[in-house]
């Protein structure tokens, strides 16, 4: 569990970076899910900072170009950072997206304020938002967002932080990996980013895994937890933009949220790509907010 007991959630309801119109209700879904009650009952200090304003599709330019919107994007990813990088060093936040592109606001964000520079990175997702605009199979932007946070990419998007890369490849570790393209591969080997697949998972289990995590990033003065809802099977979050077979089950994503509250290393948080035009009755923002509430400290007993 974080050492702050003070929790800021701000929000960026944008879905443009998606291939798939919903998750810029994402925030106003997980709100609805009781996340803020949720965590004052944990015995939290909790302040909402509202929503970063952002435009939408219908009323933009650009979705026809190279990086559909990616002038809006950056714009909003930018308001993001220089909110984040002002906040108060005791104030944990709690980011909710909004699509996986946000996340290049809110790490750059969150590393401005890492005091020694060392800012670590857990990546829980289906995918590993590894691309690049001429790499990209499809062009969204919300499956390029870690190529640019490690100095790769449009330069343009670099300028929400200045330019340059935020973190570097021993920073950064994935989990729950199953949808994953050949750039992106042949880019994880290269680099020798730690990584831990769904085969991996079944092989050694969360505990074990777990174990590795916690090791990986002791002595960091920051980990930042960006939480895709679709690292969880479909069977457990419908409501995701792009769901992949055969992810993380309930028990195997509790038990790894209970293992780093216990580890007490987690200092911020993305909650990403939840889409609650895919769900039902609101479940999968109801299981994220379950989800939040392991990480900071829940337990049954």
């Amino acid at each position: 569990m974080t050492t702050s007991t003070s929790l800021a959630i701000i929000a960026l309801p944008m879905d443009l970076g998606a291939g798939r119109r919903g998750v810029d209700m994402g925030p106003s879904a997980l709100r609805l899910a009781k996340l803020a009650a949720t965590l004052q009952a944990l015995g939290y200090q909790l302040k909402d900072l509202g929503n970063i304003t952002v435009g939408v599709a219908e009323a933009l330019e650009g979705g026809e170009e190279k990086l559909p919107y990616g002038v809006t994007i950056a714009k909003a990813c930018q308001e993001l950072y220089l909110t984040l990088s002002k906040l108060d060093r005791d104030t944990m936040p709690i980011i909710l997206g909004g699509d996986h592109s946000i996340s290049m606001g809110s790490v750059a964000g969150v590393a401005a304020q890492t005091p020694k520079g060392k800012l670590g990175v857990i990546w829980l997702d289906a995918h590993a938002d590894l691309n690049t605009p001429e790499s990209s199979p499809s062009g969204n932007i919300h499956g390029m967002p870690l190529a640019h946070l490690l100095g790769f990419g449009s330069e343009a998007l670099r300028q929400i932080w200045g330019g340059g890369a935020v973190i570097e490849a021993q920073d950064l570790l994935y989990i729950g990996l199953r949808s994953v393209d050949p750039y992106e591969k042949s880019l994880i080997r290269h680099l020798g980013i730690e990584s831990y697949t769904m085969s991996d998972i079944d092989q050694e289990g969360i505990p074990s895994i777990a174990r590795k995590i916690i090791s990986k990033f002791e002595g960091y003065d920051q980990v930042h937890l960006s939480f895709d809802a679709d690292a969880l099977d479909p069977s457990v979050a419908p409501g995701v933009g792009t769901p992949v077979a055969g992810g993380l089950s309930y028990r195997e994503a509790h038990l790894l949220m209970e293992l780093l509250a216990r580890s007490g290393m987690v200092t911020s948080l993305d909650v990403v790509e939840v889409n609650p035009i895919l769900d039902s009755k609101n479940r999968t923002a109801e299981v994220m907010v379950e989800m939040v509430a392991s990480l900071f400290g829940r337990t049954i007993l």
